[in-house]
């Protein structure tokens, strides 16, 4: 097996569900691993997620997207600011998961976060990026960075675009044209009754809704080939996610 560019879908503090991944797509030094965001708010490992990321990086190629949710618990550890709808959404689960940690790892995930990726382009014109852009011009030209984790409108066109139109039409979108292939996670394909990657136009999704009943994805980019983790429930029978 020769090296690979792996990308992997949002892990929302499954920890189990990272590991069962890795493993079943027998991943090796010689992977490149691109991690598109929200590694937290969901299930209870989150510090684990967060060690786990952290030693990859140090014997692997390893990328690591910002997700919204990413950028929320950057802005609590630096701030205590408490946003109610963060914790609605996954945040207190990871704000209960921090309540005991020492100061020192807590530093170390911190570090981590702040150090994250807002989009990756690689040498085949690939992006990797959590949500998607606004720009004509693409992620270099946005206007409002944090549209780059938080935007759908990208992902919502792709869905509602005549899969008959051709890319020639002057109706087709530019934004899903300047890009030879767009990697996205932030909306759960679960929204459209799917729970593996779905491609659509020159997107595609690797949410496949691991925060709630469905599993974690990681995919060859090169080959399409994909593995998934069990229903992420299964592995934390005790716990709602992001379910409830």
């Amino acid at each position: 097996m020769g090296a690979r560019t792996l990308v992997i879908g949002d892990i929302h503090g499954g920890l189990k569900a990272l590991e069962q991944v890795i493993e079943r797509a027998a991943v090796t030094p010689d992977d490149k691993l691109i991690f598109l965001g929200d590694y937290v708010d969901g299930w209870s490992d989150v510090p684990g997620v967060m060690d786990h990321l952290i030693s990859l990086r140090s014997s692997h190629d390893c990328v690591f997207i910002r997700g919204n949710h990413d950028q929320l618990f950057l802005k609590w550890l630096e701030t205590g600011e408490e946003n109610p709808m963060w914790l609605q959404h996954g945040g207190q689960a990871t704000v209960d998961a921090y309540r005991d940690l020492p100061d020192s790892r807590t530093t170390l995930h911190r570090q981590f976060l702040e150090q994250l990726d807002n989009y990756h382009l690689d040498g085949s014109n690939r992006l990797f990026v959590h949500a998607g852009f606004t720009n004509l011009h693409g992620v270099t030209r946005e206007y409002f960075t944090d549209m780059l984790f938080w935007d759908r409108s990208l992902w919502e066109m792709a869905l509602a675009l005549d899969p008959d139109l051709s890319p020639d039409d002057p109706f087709y979108p530019e934004r899903l044209t300047h890009y030879h292939e767009i990697y996205i996670g932030h909306t759960p394909t679960t929204r459209i009754g799917k729970t593996t990657p779905v491609n659509k136009a020159t997107i595609w999704n690797l949410d496949t809704g691991a925060a709630y009943k469905s599993p974690l994805t990681i995919m060859d980019v090169a080959t399409k080939e994909f593995w998934q983790s069990d229903n992420v429930h299964t592995l934390y029978p005790e716990e709602n996610g992001r379910n409830g």
